[in-house]
Formats: C-alpha cells, structure tokens, sequence
C-alpha cells in the first residue's frame, strides 16, 4: 500500500498516549523540510559549476570572438579614418565581444538545456531559480573580459585613440553582459525548439554587430530607433565618450545607469522565462 505524503511537509508518528488502548488511528504531525537555499551561496555554486563546465572551451570561444572583432576594425579602418566614427567603431567591436558570447551563446546553450531535459535537473535543486540564469550569465560572461580588453587596446592603437580612459571597460564589460545575457538566455528559454534558439542567438548577434560596430550618425532614421532598443548600444556609447580627450563622465554614468537598468529587466524576464520552462 502506498501512502502519499503533501510536499512540504514529512509525517512522523507519535504513540498512543498513556492510559490509551492504542487501538485508534496513529496521529501525524507535519515537520517542515529544510529551509530553501539562499540567492548568493546558491548563484556562487552554480557559477563555479558552470564555470568548470565551460573550461575546456574556453580558448575557442574567446579565440572566435575576439578575431571577429579585430577583423571587423581592420576593415573598418579603410573607410574610417578617426573622429566619432573610430571611437564607435572601437567600441562597438569591444561590446560585440560580449554579444557573441552572453547573447548568442547562452541562447544556444539554454535551448539545448530545454531540449534535453537538463532544465528538470535544475528544478529538482533547491536553489531559487534566479541563482540558475544569473550563474549561468556570469559564468558565460566572464569568457568575455579577456577577448573585450584585448580588442578595445589594439582598436585604441589601429586608430591612434587614447587609452587613458579604459578602465571604463570594468563596467562596461559587466553591464552590459547581465543585459545581453539576460536577453540570450530569455531568446533560448522561450524558444519552442534548439534550432530556434541558435537562430535568434545569430540574429542578435548580427543585430549587436550592425547597430553597435556601424557609427549611429550614418543609420537610417528607423534604424536608429532600433539601435535604441537593443540592450548593448548604452555600453557602446558609454566606451565610446570614454576615449574622448576630456569626457563627459555625467552623460557616460547616464548611459552605464540605463545599461544597468535594462540588465535588470533582461535578467528578470529570463528568470519568469525560466520559470515557465521548468514546470512545464
């Protein structure tokens, strides 16, 4: 015979009391299970774990990455030769970096979590579900800081731009990783099939890469609108005041702030996305 027990709770049996003839029903008293585990120590493990997963191929990915973005400034460099448009295009191909990695990747990657079932190991954890996307961004994320650095020093040196001013990236970097990732692990969680999320991952990317690397001055008007609206543009343009000879810090802390801001957002719809793909 086979008894089911609420979730939640753990029946335990007490004897009959004294002066009883034990003969009636045994009484059960629920004893609650253990406390849930905390956001920080859970989104640490699961950031270490994903972390020692994504080792081995960690030198392609950031191999792949960052020769896509020096080979885009080297081709830039024939049609720009300095000014706003070398600074976008330097920041542009720092922050696509980023794009590749925490957006096209981290699509790919939870699209294939969804696919094979590895979203029902995640739920028998008890961990909160937002320590699962924030360690799996940060942990993709953190791919990037090599590749970024590396491409804005020789993007600095290809167009005899200033350097002083690159601690910015410690920000930019970050940001705008929480943002993209959070939109690529959205794109792959949402999408109904693997192939899907692969696609919306490239699309991203591609959208990152013409609207970040190209200067916004020669995009079509409703280009630009759509440049506004993707997460990473606010990172360009942060990177991009930064190598001006006095730059303007307020506006530069205007747009790290709204960089922040959509990182929150992204991050949020991922974690509902991750949600609705676990219970179902």
């Amino acid at each position: 015979m086979t008894s089911i027990i609420p979730a939640g709770t753990a029946a335990t049996c007490t004897p009959p009391a004294p002066g009883t003839s034990g003969t009636g029903p045994a009484r059960t008293v629920a004893a609650p299970l253990a406390p849930r585990a905390r956001l920080l120590p859970s989104l640490a493990a699961v950031y270490r774990a994903q972390l020692s997963r994504a080792r081995v191929a960690r030198i392609p990915l950031l191999f792949v990455a960052t020769f896509q973005s020096v080979g885009i400034m080297i081709l830039m460099r024939g049609v720009v030769d300095g000014g706003a448009e070398a600074r976008a295009v330097v920041a542009g191909s720092s922050v696509l970096v980023v794009a590749f990695v925490a957006l096209n990747l981290l699509a790919q990657y939870f699209g294939q979590l969804r696919a094979g079932g590895g979203l029902d190991h995640y739920a028998t954890l008890p961990v909160p579900p937002a320590a699962v996307v924030l360690g799996a961004a940060a942990a993709y994320a953190s791919f990037t800081v090599p590749g970024t650095v590396f491409t804005a020093i020789t993007g600095s040196v290809l167009f005899q731009l200033p350097m002083t001013h690159l601690w910015v990236l410690a920000a930019v970097v970050p940001l705008s990783g929480a943002a993209l990732a959070g939109l690529g692990a959205a794109l792959g969680l949402l999408a109904p099939r693997p192939e899907l999320a692969t696609l919306l991952g490239q699309l991203g990317m591609s959208a990152a890469l013409l609207l970040g690397v190209l200067p916004a001055e020669r995009l079509p008007e409703p280009v630009g609108w759509a440049r506004d609206l993707l997460p990473s543009t606010y990172g360009v343009e942060a990177l991009a005041r930064s190598f001006d000879a006095r730059p303007d810090w307020g506006i530069i802390a205007f747009f790290l702030a709204v960089c922040a801001a959509v990182g929150v957002l992204s991050l949020a719809v991922a974690t509902w996305a991750y949600r609705r793909a676990a219970v179902r």
